[in-house]
């Protein structure tokens, strides 16, 4: 029996031990063929692949079936960053759209395959839909020949043209670089390195057991970055997730810089060092910190349900400087209308060398500017029937206290929001992909936050009425 296939918000990705399959993967390479071959025949087609074991196999095979429907394809030479990827296809006005072969930040022992169309982005719903529907129960047996070529070359030429390399340069940044063995392994750490940065790389030798490493930019996975940060007296810590395009930061001190502060560092810097202007478009996760930066600097304000395909809509309208996403997806619309967190990472490089500050003392001052808070997010594991129920009954929920706090405003866009007097708030939202509710709170003091996370868990749990 064919084994169930459902395109994400980001594509469809398995488990290799389980449902990645050679099948599977030509069924999935076979619709998206037909999806764009319909629409652009003999179109050209760019497939990239990440740096686990067997991706290219994979990525020639997937390949191999796009040609088959009569498609131009050329398979990456090499593992790249879904952002090369992302990017090539946006600045190739022959390219129908890409695939790239990834488990991007999910467990090692994941695979995936993510699309990205004409413009470089991660498309809609709708279209997603639709190649649900193309999908077949049983392989095809089309093939067709593939051609090899760097993309990435090009892609890394334009990320220096973004920043001031001599700027950078002139700051004499040491930095350590943590890819968590993924596909910018050795790639990023030697454009630092040609832009007059001390670039030291951990965890990027693919030779390397990764000891179960969670390619994922946040704690505890980047346990390993805050250590040798301290260690070798660095400025700051950069980390890209499986794929490069989620980042995480560690400061000059061994703190873990969460993405709502990359989010506020990376808008600052574009506002007032570059004399950008434009809207933000942040998902309903993002912080009290990241809002009120934005406010301050003039920027225009969307608030978007979680999910960096509701952003990516909104790049599309022109008016937008920067998307950014709770999980360390960070883009700039001028780039392209998709995440990059290698250009990320330059940016904070570059704010760093404008400024002659650490990465720790941008923080700083941005929390004297803007207030501190602290910001976290709690997954709750529950039946997929509680989970199901508790979807149907949050857009009628409205509870007139939580912990002893009166919500002064109540947002159903995405879950359950609870904002209170003092700029803290509570966010409950299902997953859309695991079996999960998601508890955020953001608060003045992390006693705070902790009791909202709390009650948050004691309403998803139904303990709370």
């Amino acid at each position: 029996m064919s084994a169930m296939i459902h395109f994400g918000a980001d594509g469809w990705r398995a488990r290799l031990d389980g449902d990645f399959t050679d099948d599977n993967v030509v069924r999935v390479a076979d619709a998206v063929a037909r999806y764009w071959s319909l629409r652009a025949p003999g179109a050209l087609v760019y497939v990239g692949y990440d740096a686990r074991p067997g991706a290219e196999r994979f990525a020639c095979l997937a390949g191999r079936v796009l040609a088959g429907h009569g498609l131009v394809v050329k398979v990456s030479a090499g593992y790249v960053p879904t952002p090369a990827l992302s990017w090539t296809v946006a600045h190739d006005a022959r390219a129908v759209g890409g695939l790239m072969i990834t488990g991007s930040h999910n467990p090692n022992d994941y695979q995936g395959i993510k699309v990205r169309f004409s413009d470089g982005g991660v498309g809609t719903a709708s279209q997603y839909d639709e190649l649900d529907q193309l999908i077949t129960p049983d392989p095809s047996e089309v093939r067709g020949p593939i051609q090899r070529t760097d993309f990435l070359t090009r892609y890394f030429d334009h990320l220096y043209t973004m920043v001031d390399a001599e700027a950078i340069a002139r700051a004499h940044l040491k930095i350590v670089y943590d890819p968590l063995y993924g596909s910018a392994s050795g790639y990023f750490a030697d454009l630092l390195r040609s832009m007059g940065v001390e670039a030291v790389e951990i965890h990027g030798s693919q030779d390397e057991d990764t000891d179960g490493t969670h390619p994922e930019p946040i704690e505890p996975w980047v346990d390993d970055c805050e250590q040798e940060v301290v260690a070798c007296g660095a400025h700051a810590g950069l980390v890209n997730d499986g794929d490069g395009d989620r980042v995480g930061a560690v400061d000059e001190r061994g703190r873990f810089v969460g993405s709502q502060k990359v989010i506020a560092i990376v808008l600052g810097h574009l506002c007032l060092n570059h004399g950008m202007k434009g809207r933000a478009v942040l998902n309903i996760s993002s912080s009290t910190l990241t809002r009120r930066v934005a406010k301050a600097l003039g920027c225009k304000l969307s608030i978007k349900p979680v999910g960096f395909q509701h952003i990516y809509k909104e790049m599309l309208k022109k008016d937008v400087l920067l998307g950014g996403g709770e999980a360390g997806g960070i883009g700039v619309a001028c780039h392209m209308p998709e995440r990059d967190g290698l250009l990320t990472n330059l940016l904070l490089c570059e704010a760093m060398a404008m400024t002659g500050k650490t990465l720790g003392e941008l923080v700083d001052l941005l929390e004297e500017k803007y207030g501190r808070y602290y910001y976290a997010r709690r997954d709750v594991r529950l039946d997929p029937e509680v989970i199901e129920s508790l979807r149907t009954m949050l857009p009628g929920l409205n509870p007139p206290t939580v912990s002893g706090h009166v919500p002064l405003s109540v947002s159903h866009l995405d879950g359950l929001r609870l904002e209170f007097g003092d700029e803290s708030w509570l966010l409950l939202r299902p997953s859309g992909t695991e079996p999960v509710v998601r508890i955020y709170a953001e608060a003045p003091s992390i006693e705070l936050r902790d009791e909202l996370l709390d009650a948050g868990s004691d309403i998803a749990k139904g303990s709370f009425y």
